[in-house]
Order: C-alpha cells, then sequence, then structure tokens
C-alpha cells in the first residue's frame, strides 16, 4: 500500500507570531519555520503503517514556496521514503488557499495512485481545517476526520475519531482520507544519521502550472490585528453575585 502524506510548512508552534506594522498579515521576517504539527503527526502514523508492513511507500508532499522544501527534508528524515515539492507561490507571505491545494493534491493524487492520504486535521497558522475534507470531495473518496487511531483492517480503515460526545469509531472503505488529531501519536525526532541519510532521497520539484490548478487567492485579508490583552478576573462573595456578573458580561 502506498501513503501519501501532505505537510505545510509554518511558524514553529514556539514562536510568538506578530502581525506588521500596516495590518495586512502577519510578519515572517527572520522567523524560525518548521512542520505543522498535526502533519508531523500524520508522517509520523504514515511511517509506523511502513514499519507494521502495511505500507510499502509513504510519500510526503508540500504545497507553497521553495523553502517548503525544508519541511519535507524533515518528513524524509522521519522515514518517508521520497517527496513532492509543488512551488505554487514565491511570497512566503502568501498562503494558498485550501481549495487551490486540494485540487494540487487531487493532482498528485492521480499521478501517484496512493490507496490511503494521511493529513493533519488542520494547519496552525489558518486553521481553516478544510484540505483533508475538500481533497475526499473532489476525490470521490471516503473520509475519516479527527483521527485519535488508526488501523487497517484489509480493504478498510478502522478509525476511532474524537467528537463532542466522546469517542467514535468507524469504518471508511480504501482509498480514503484520514485527517490526524493531536492523540493519535507521539512524532519522533529525526536521528542524525536519517537527517544525513534524507539529504541522499529523492525530492522531485513541481508547479501548480504543471497541474493545470490556478492558485490565485479567491479570499481577500482586510486587516489582521493582535488579540487583546486578557483583563483581571474579580472576586466574587456570593453565588448571587456571580450570577450578577454573568448577566452583566451577557453569559447567561
Amino acid at each position: 500500500m502506498k501513503v501519501l502524506v501532505p505537510v505545510k510548512r509554518v511558524i514553529d508552534y514556539n514562536v510568538k507570531a506578530r502581525v506588521k506594522a500596516d495590518g495586512t498579515g502577519v510578519d515572517l521576517a527572520n522567523v524560525k519555520m518548521s512542520m505543522n504539527p498535526f502533519d508531523e503527526i500524520a508522517v509520523e502514523e504514515a511511517i509506523r503503517l511502513k514499519e507494521k508492513g502495511v505500507a510499502e511507500e509513504v510519500i510526503a508532499v508540500s504545497v507553497g514556496v521553495k523553502q517548503a522544501a525544508e519541511t519535507l527534508r524533515t518528513a524524509l528524515a522521519m522515514g518517508a521514503d521520497r517527496a513532492i515539492l509543488v512551488v505554487a507561490a514565491d511570497d512566503v507571505h502568501q498562503d494558498i488557499e485550501p481549495l487551490a491545494v486540494a485540487k494540487i493534491l487531487k493532482a498528485v493524487v492521480d499521478a501517484e495512485q496512493p490507496q490511503l492520504v494521511i493529513a493533519g486535521k488542520q494547519a496552525i497558522d489558518n486553521d481553516m481545517n478544510a484540505t483533508g475534507q475538500m481533497l475526499a470531495a473532489l476525490l470521490g473518496w471516503g473520509q475519516a476526520t479527527f483521527a485519535s487511531k488508526l488501523e487497517i483492517d484489509g480493504d478498510a480503515a478502522k478509525v476511532t475519531r474524537e467528537v463532542d460526545g466522546g469517542l467514535q469509531t468507524i469504518s471508511v472503505k480504501l482509498p480514503a482520507i484520514v485527517t490526524a488529531d493531536l492523540r493519535l501519536n507521539e512524532p519522533r525526532y529525526a536521528s542524525l544519521p536519517n537527517i544525513m541519510k534524507a539529504k541522499k532521497k529523492p525530492l522531485d520539484e513541481k508547479t501548480a502550472a504543471d497541474y493545470g490548478v490556478d492558485v490565485s487567492p479567491r479570499l481577500e485579508i482586510v486587516s489582521v490585528k493582535e488579540p487583546e490583552g486578557r483583563k483581571a478576573g474579580i472576586k466574587v462573595g456570593s453565588v448571587d453575585e456571580l450570577v450578577g456578573k454573568l448577566k452583566e458580561a451577557g453569559v447567561i
């Protein structure tokens, strides 16, 4: 079985994001970038399937700027077999929208013919949580989102997913799309020998035009601003006073 894993280059989760002075977006100058944490979990799960003998090949793919090659090298160092970089923008501040990414990924899926796509449930930069679902719709494949456990049983994937009421276990026929939640696994660290080996693994570079996809933005960012700081709380002396304050705040 061939597994495809989309990965995205985002601001490292340990870095505090800063808004540009003109309010047009987030300032990425001299900021540490890394793989989206949810995508890292997806890569780890694909590698574990290969280690179990379920998967034969793991392919990492990224859509964005040329610098995303570093993110793909990280996936290769973790254990992916090869990578595909689809250059769709020259400016690091340009975020490719989910529909365009899904269309490109569909073209990659059509070319590679994987039996399973494991993606992060969302990217921490825009929190869209849409690419996996859009890709499933474009392909006409079944989907299992927010996966906290994944098992392959013959021609189906048994997925435990987190829902509001607790845990839900479903079976989805392969080929399918699975999006990874935080509790699916704990990603491994890439060892130095594997980092060196990753430099020799194949990384193909394509463009959005190669797949005939228009990545022109459909959305316009009007303004970006940092959230207001948290205000100090207050102490109340009784339940009645607490209820009164909640009513004042419009909570109840």
